[in-house]
């Protein structure tokens, strides 16, 4: 112990001997480390915003969305065919009905997107119409109307011409006036709004408060003259048992399409518990990537480190055959150096994650400023990588000036 201690005060006492070599060894360290938390926080932040994109909805349901046959859901080819001119007309509601019959089903709402105008005397806004089924209200969590009423079964099915508005369109169109009992013209026709709701914020990447609510059977045959879905949500009752739902909906649907090869769906079916476990696994990837990257540049700082630990053995030839003549053994010589690496980038690491939390915490800042909520965290686990980085550098690159400063024949040393 009391050559550990000698070993330390040894290392702080060159460190105050030698300060300018010691802040420019200090610097590839605190940027390599300043980098790694960085990148870090960065990564968990952005893997959390597009989790919680995907969570919007509820972390207990089942999606399904049309699919260009023969393609991947995700692949670039069924992305480009259903932005296009390719369309799939086979999803209709009277299926989407027919799977909420699932014993494990407990609500369902089929939907469409589409985009319209709509105005209010003066006031003309574009917006996203959310063409639904009446029950979204009990499938997404964060549906709550703040005034009014929602449309009913009856209302959707006669097509009548009734909407919903989200909170920042409703202030949008009709300021401090009450819009529940007024109407509004959405493509020049004319719809009564029944109801508004509580402000809700972006999420699904795109923003709730904006958005127009109108049973689908009136977007299909007011607006677009189809017959057909595009998506449509079922909430669970037993999550457990959410696998084996899915599977049973894969055989309903093939079974409504007549389809018999799996490649030939025109459909899609996951859950949100899936959607996450497939984004955490990408950000996974991509984090580690990034921090491979950025581990580059504490690789430039271990090679300064090597060079400045080389330099002090060669200033310092003489210390270490005195050392030795009084007794010092090779391994007393080598955790010397050892420790004074290691000590020298453990400094480092802790200025740089300082640097790090203080980067991460105005990046915060600014992306807050154009309207996302990010939250760049420094946790536990990345402070530790911060250590564990700073302290594998010391110990890697501080090893062979040490090794080659215990390896010293005494006489050599002192001749020199």
């Amino acid at each position: 112990m009391n050559q550990l201690v000698t070993a330390f005060n040894l290392a702080v006492k060159s460190f105050k001997n030698n300060v300018s070599r010691t802040v420019f060894s200090l610097l590839g360290i605190v940027i390599g480390v300043a980098s790694v938390i960085l990148i870090m926080a960065l990564g968990n932040g952005i893997k959390a915003y597009v989790i919680d994109q995907v969570e919007v909805f509820g972390t207990d349901l089942i999606e399904i969305e049309v699919s260009i046959p023969k393609t991947k859901h995700s692949s670039g080819e069924n992305i480009q065919g259903l932005a296009g001119a390719t369309k799939v007309t086979s999803f209709k509601l009277e299926e989407a009905e027919k799977l909420a019959e699932l014993d494990n089903v407990a609500a369902w709402y089929g939907g469409m997107i589409n985009q319209g105008v709509i105005s209010n005397r003066n006031e003309n806004k574009t917006s996203l119409i959310f063409g639904v089924s009446e029950g979204i209200k009990n499938v997404d969590g964060r549906f709550e109307l703040e005034r009014g009423r929602m449309f009913s079964k009856n209302e959707a099915r006669s097509l009548n011409k009734v909407v919903v508005l989200g909170s920042k369109l409703k202030e949008d169109l009709f300021s401090s006036q009450p819009a529940v009992g007024q109407d509004v013209k959405i493509e020049g026709k004319t719809f009564e709004v029944i109801g508004v709701l509580k402000e809700r914020g972006s999420g699904g990447f795109f923003d709730f408060d904006s958005l127009i609510y109108m049973p689908v059977q009136t977007l299909q045959k007011k607006f677009l003259g189809i017959d057909y879905i595009q998506f449509a949500f079922f909430k669970v009752k037993d999550t457990s048992r959410m696998d084996q739902t899915v599977v049973q909906m894969n055989l309903l649907m093939r079974d409504f399409h007549d389809i018999e090869d799996p490649q030939d769906d025109d459909f899609v079916i996951a859950s949100i518990t899936e959607a996450v476990e497939i984004v955490e696994d990408v950000f996974d990837i991509i984090n580690i990537m990034l921090l491979v990257l950025t581990s580059i540049s504490l690789i430039v700082g271990g090679v300064g480190i090597t060079n400045v630990m080389y330099v002090a053995v060669a200033e310092r030839t003489f210390e270490i055959g005195l050392r030795k003549a009084l007794g010092a053994r090779n391994k007393d010589i080598l955790n010397q150096f050892l420790i004074e690496a290691v000590l020298l980038t453990l400094i480092g690491g802790i200025i740089g994650i300082v640097l790090g939390f203080v980067f991460s915490q105005i990046f915060e800042r600014l992306v807050a400023f154009y309207g996302y909520n990010l939250n760049f965290s420094i946790t536990i686990p990345v402070i530790l990588v911060g250590f564990g980085f700073s302290s594998a550098v010391g110990l890697i690159f501080g090893f062979k000036p040490a090794q080659k400063a215990a390896r010293l024949s005494p006489m050599e040393a002192l001749r020199r």
